[in-house]
């Protein structure tokens, strides 16, 4: 099992991540970061993508869906944001929320190294 800087640092490692993070979509508030760029505020950019989620899960409650979100997708022309709420007990109302460079990045790869991430997280 992994805590939250290890995991973290793990999705670090991912080919072209720029930055990570773990927020908590029902107050906004990022609870660690992971690098990031002098022109990307990661921890705005996570607390953006809050409202991103909100606005899913409502969604799929007022469809009635019997289904959870694996992972939310956003394409820039030069990124790729992954947005992924955990889905353990201890993980609920938290997401990981990974920014990749589309020129040095696997998406495919990402999502699930990601995936393996989320698994070993302990809370």
């Amino acid at each position: 099992m992994a805590n939250l800087d290890t995991a973290l640092k793990d999705a670090m490692t991912i080919d072209g991540a720029i930055g990570a993070a773990l927020v908590d979509y029902t107050s906004g508030m990022t609870l660690g970061v992971a690098g990031g760029t002098p022109e990307i505020d990661l921890t705005v950019a996570a607390a953006g993508n809050t409202d991103v989620v909100r606005a899913k899960m409502r969604t799929i409650e007022m469809l009635q869906l019997n289904d959870e979100i694996e992972d939310i997708l956003i394409t820039l022309g030069n990124q790729y944001h992954i947005i992924r709420p955990l889905s353990g007990h201890t993980g609920k109302g938290l997401f990981l929320y990974l920014m990749l460079s589309k020129s040095r990045s696997n998406l495919a790869l990402a999502r699930h190294q990601l995936r393996a991430i989320e698994e070993h997280l302990e809370l």
